[in-house]
Formats: C-alpha cells, structure tokens, sequence
C-alpha cells in the first residue's frame, strides 16, 4: 500500500481552495483520503495588520506532528505537497535556489 501526501481540490471555480491529505496513491484525487492533514488556500489575501502595508499572504494551515508521522512511515509527497511541505520547513527544498550560479550566467550571458 504506496501512501502519497497531496492535495484534494475544494472551492469553486476560479476560486480553488485545497486540503492537504494522506490517500492511497492508486485512489482518485478526490476520494476519500485516510487523513486529513490541513488546509491550503492559494488565494492571497491581504495583509490583515492595522498599518495595511506588507505582501499579500497565502494562508496555510497543517498540523506539523502529523505530516511528520506520516512522512516518518514512508508517505511521499506529491509535487505541490512537496513545495509546501520545504516552505514549512519539514523537507528539504527539492531545487534550491542557488543565487551565486544565477549571477554567474548572467554575467556569462552580458559578456557575450
């Protein structure tokens, strides 16, 4: 039993909201998932501070102890999972940016 840890699409159209779920990897992205891990919503809002200035946040909630039981018994991440997962800080980025190479190509594509 191959376990993922993605994302099941609620909300309406144009206006998509997310929870992040354990599920079987062989079940539909919409089935019923073995737990529910949190929330995702990709939307971002503004910031609800008093001074009004900063970005606009994407709201996301998910319960830490949880997603690192099921990660500790060998559920694996979808694509998107994974990028939340690294913003939280539980996995590693899977391609971390390297400014320093950036740089370096850009001073390599002026040259010429």
């Amino acid at each position: 039993m191959v376990l993922r840890i993605r994302l099941a699409r609620f909300g309406k159209r144009n206006n998509p909201f997310y929870n992040i779920v354990v599920a079987q990897a062989r079940t539909a992205r919409n089935s019923k998932p073995l737990e529910v891990l949190g929330t995702y919503d990709p939307i971002p809002k503004p910031p609800t501070s008093s001074g009004g200035t900063g970005k606009a946040v994407k709201d996301i909630k998910l319960d830490t102890s949880r997603a690192k039981y099921w990660l500790g018994v060998g559920a694996q991440p979808s694509e998107p999972a994974w990028r939340l997962l690294s913003m939280i800080g539980l996995l590693e980025p899977k391609y971390p940016r390297s400014t320093n190479m950036e740089g370096e190509r850009g001073e390599e594509v002026r040259e010429r």
